[in-house]
């Protein structure tokens, strides 16, 4: 057994319908980390600064979510490259000198469910929506050799948001417009949907997917989304935001930590939860 008596916790607003302090609890317990706890901290962006300077000594990390990723990363001493990059942090490591790092494992996530379901370099890819999950899905697509990708969004200025986050990645950034979103995702080896519940449900029957693409849809409630059944209903490896979720909070679990997620474990108290 491993003693330590150290905290984390999920912060967002809202946050009480968060599931990580299921995934991160069932890891401590597989893993031995008998002091460890971890909760949920409602927590608006403006606020998020002085909260994080007021936490004592015994807190090992932070897991960030909206809206406060943006203000995650101003908070650290220091930040990975691919957090700088996509200038929003949902991982918050403490350092043995008291000051924050920061990271955004929503990419390494995303990442890994991809290179699961098959995702290849290359990948032609369309994304729906310009917040900031897409700016994780550019950066994922950056790690995967994907330099090329077309963002499709409602409001035009939100693609000229991203254009400096594409630059920093290396990533063409070919805009387009809502109306023609069908046929984009209809051309996608990967389509990656970022937008909130309801928005891409009409498209659902518009869309004569690619054999062999791959769909992620950051969106786990309800499910399946109507897109999602679509591409289901069409033979596509499809990918959930309860997946992402998943592979995220690993990668926050091991930096927390210090020790190997118990990967298993931690999948099935997510599913159990659901």
């Amino acid at each position: 057994m491993i003693e330590a008596t150290r905290r984390a916790a999920v912060l967002g607003k809202p946050i009480a319908h968060s599931l990580s302090p299921v995934i991160h609890t069932a890891g401590y317990a597989a893993a031995g980390l008998t002091g460890w706890s971890y909760t949920r901290i409602e927590c608006a962006a403006a606020e998020l600064p002085d909260l994080v300077a007021g936490l004592g000594p015994e807190w090992a990390g932070l897991s960030v979510t909206m809206p406060g990723k943006e203000a995650a990363l101003a908070v650290a001493a220091q930040a990975s490259p691919v957090a700088a990059a996509v200038g929003a942090a949902n991982t918050l490591v403490r350092r043995p000198d008291g000051s924050w790092y920061a990271d955004n494992t929503d990419v390494a996530g995303m990442v890994r469910v991809l290179i699961a379901a098959g995702v290849s370099a290359g990948a032609v890819v369309t994304v729906l929506g310009a917040g900031g999950t897409a700016r994780a899905a550019l950066a994922a697509a950056a790690q995967l050799a994907c330099f090329s990708v077309t963002v499709v969004a409602r409001r035009s200025g939100a693609i000229d948001e991203l254009r400096p986050v594409a630059d920093a990645l290396g990533v063409a950034l070919t805009p387009a417009g809502w109306a023609d979103a069908p046929r984009h995702l209809s051309a996608a080896d990967l389509a990656v949907s970022t937008v909130p519940k309801g928005v891409a449900d009409p498209l659902a029957a518009e869309v004569a997917w690619r054999p062999g693409a791959v769909f992620f849809d950051a969106l786990y409630d309800p499910w399946p989304t109507p897109l999602a059944a679509s591409a289901v209903a069409a033979g596509l490896r499809v990918v959930s935001g309860l997946d992402l979720l998943l592979a995220q909070a690993v990668g926050q679990f091991e930096q927390f930590t210090g020790v190997p997620a118990p990967v298993e474990a931690m999948r099935q108290a997510l599913t159990a939860a659901r």
